[in-house]
Order: structure tokens, then C-alpha cells, then sequence
């Protein structure tokens, strides 16, 4: 495929979070500092758990994976933003366009995936606890996550080997901060109706079926958690999913609002700042939920910094 499509189009103009101009160098260094928090707590979870050996389970190996997948996906859409506002330039090559668009499906529903697959890790160990080590083997972890990896990927080429087949008659401006599919899909000159089946069919799956594994997942927990008789059982064994619950109530609680309201009572405005919490605020908050949750990841930061203090006296 060459940098332009079959109309002749080779870039589009992003809208961006903001059109007033005197907002921009603002929003450039509100959204450059919370990119760098996001990178630097998520690369410090991800140091800790490698270098603690008590951190070695399948809950952290998937937290590792969601800090990885939480650095691709605002990756994938801030960087851009940020040049775009410091160059004055909201231009983006039509190959450009659809590697962003690819880039951050896959992260996104990566971070769908394995968020439902963090849900039912704590559901064996808390429901079924003596087969823990044998559901939740080596082997299984990355069998389930090699799943997410082939899914995710596959759902994310669908859609832009599909935005790839269209035609652009005009150089647009697409409706947001980045290359999402709906905004480009309203600038395209042909038929979109495969392009929005698709949107509604494989979007609607990665978003609702992790999610009811998740719901599912965690009424099972609460119905064995009420089942304990142990004095403070109950919630120390729900305090090792609190971490993630709050996870998910930020991701899922955006993500519906920019993808699930009906155009009538969601504006683009809306829509925009949606976008912008679960790719830009969410993966930077996730690192501060679990370490300020988890006593586990506490003590695992502390020893890293520790260490840290140790080899540079």
C-alpha cells in the first residue's frame, strides 16, 4: 500500500483537543506532563514486579502486560498531539492516519482483554483457591494472553484493512485528537456501511463481552466473599480486588460514555474529552491505584527505591 489512497488523498487535518489558539501551549504542557507521569509510573511497576521475586505470581504478570499495553496506548495518541500543537502543523499523512488508528485498537482493546483477564485470575484465586496454581499455571497465563494479543490484532487490522479500501474526495478535518474510526469514517466519499457493521459488531464484542466477564467474574467473588465466616475474611480477600475494580470503573465508565451515547446527548466535545481520559488520564492513574491500593506493590516500590538510593550513595 503506498502513502495515498485510491482517491488521491495523502493527509487530514486533526481538530485537536482545543481550537482556541491562546489554549494551546497550555494544553501542551498539561497533556506532555501527564504523558511523562504515565510513562514513568508505568515503567516503574513494571521495573518492580520484574526485579521482586515475591511479585513473580499471574496477577502481576498480567499487571506488567497492562503497564506495557497503557504506555502503547497513550503513545499511540498523545505523541502526535503534542508535535501537532508545539509545530502548529494538525497535519497527519493518510498512512499515518490508519497506523495510529491500528496502533490504538490494539492497545485499547489489549487493555479491554486483560483487564477481563485480571477479573478472572481474582475470581480463582478467591472462588477456587485450591486449584489456583494449576488453572492459573505458567503455561495458561500465556496461553490467555497470547488469546488477547491474536484477537486484539486481528480485530484492529479488520478495521483498517477495511478504512483502507475507501475513498477520501476532499482533504477533511477529522473530528478529534487522533485517527478514532467514526470521525474518519463521516469524511470518507464512499460506502461505509461494511465499515460501520463492522464498528457496531467487533467494537460492541471487545467492549461488552470482556466486560460481562468482568461483571460476572466479580458477583461470583462478592457471592463467596458474603460465604466467609472467618472474622475479616472477607475483606482482605476483596481488598486484593479493590486495586482493580477501581481500574476498571475508570476505563469502562469513559469508554462507554465516548462510545456507547447516542450521538443526540453525546456532543464531539464530550466525545473528545472522553477519548482524552482513557488515553491519555487513565493509564496515568493506574500506576498511583495499584501502588497506593496494593500492599504488595507498596513494599515492592520501596525496595526498588531503596536499592536505587543504595547504588548511588
Amino acid at each position: 500500500m503506498d502513502g495515498e489512497n485510491q482517491s488521491g488523498i495523502s493527509e487530514f487535518f486533526l481538530q485537536g483537543i482545543s481550537k482556541s489558539p491562546e489554549q494551546q501551549q497550555l494544553l501542551f504542557g498539561i497533556f506532555l506532563s501527564m504523558y511523562l507521569i504515565s510513562l514513568i509510573g508505568n515503567i516503574f511497576i513494571i521495573v518492580a514486579i520484574s526485579f521482586d521475586p515475591h511479585l513473580h505470581t499471574p496477577m502481576y504478570f498480567f499487571l506488567v502486560n497492562l503497564s506495557f499495553v497503557d504506555m502503547g496506548l497513550t503513545s499511540s495518541t498523545v505523541t502526535k498531539m503534542l508535535v501537532n500543537i508545539q509545530t502548529q502543523h494538525h497535519t497527519i499523512s493518510y498512512m499515518g492516519c490508519l497506523s495510529q488508528m491500528y496502533f490504538f485498537l490494539m492497545f485499547g482493546d489489549l487493555d479491554s482483554f486483560i483487564l477481563a483477564v485480571m477479573a478472572y485470575d481474582r475470581y480463582v484465586a478467591i472462588c477456587r483457591p485450591l486449584y489456583y496454581s494449576t488453572i492459573m499455571s505458567p503455561r495458561a497465563c500465556a496461553l490467555l494472553l497470547a488469546m488477547c494479543w491474536v484477537l486484539t490484532n486481528s480485530v484492529a487490522l479488520t478495521h483498517t484493512l477495511l478504512m483502507a479500501r475507501l475513498s477520501f474526495c476532499v482533504v477533511g478535518e477529522i473530528a478529534h485528537f487522533f485517527c478514532d474510526i467514526i470521525p474518519v469514517l463521516k469524511l470518507s466519499c464512499s460506502d461505509t456501511r461494511i465499515n460501520e457493521l463492522m464498528v457496531f459488531a467487533m467494537g460492541g464484542t471487545v467492549l461488552i463481552v470482556p466486560f460481562i466477564c468482568i461483571v460476572i467474574s466479580y458477583i461470583r467473588i462478592v457471592v463467596a466473599i458474603l460465604r466467609v465466616q472467618i472474622p475479616g475474611g472477607g475483606s482482605k480477600a476483596f481488598s486484593t480486588c479493590s486495586s482493580h475494580l477501581c481500574v476498571v470503573c475508570v476505563f469502562y465508565g469513559t469508554l462507554f460514555s465516548a462510545y456507547l451515547c447516542p450521538p443526540s446527548v453525546a456532543s464531539e466535545e464530550k466525545d473528545i474529552a472522553a477519548a482524552a481520559v482513557y488515553t491519555v488520564v487513565t493509564p496515568m492513574l493506574n500506576p498511583f491505584i495499584y501502588s497506593l491500593r496494593n500492599k504488595d506493590m507498596k513494599g515492592a516500590l520501596k525496595r526498588l527505591l531503596s536499592c536505587r538510593r543504595s547504588f548511588s550513595s
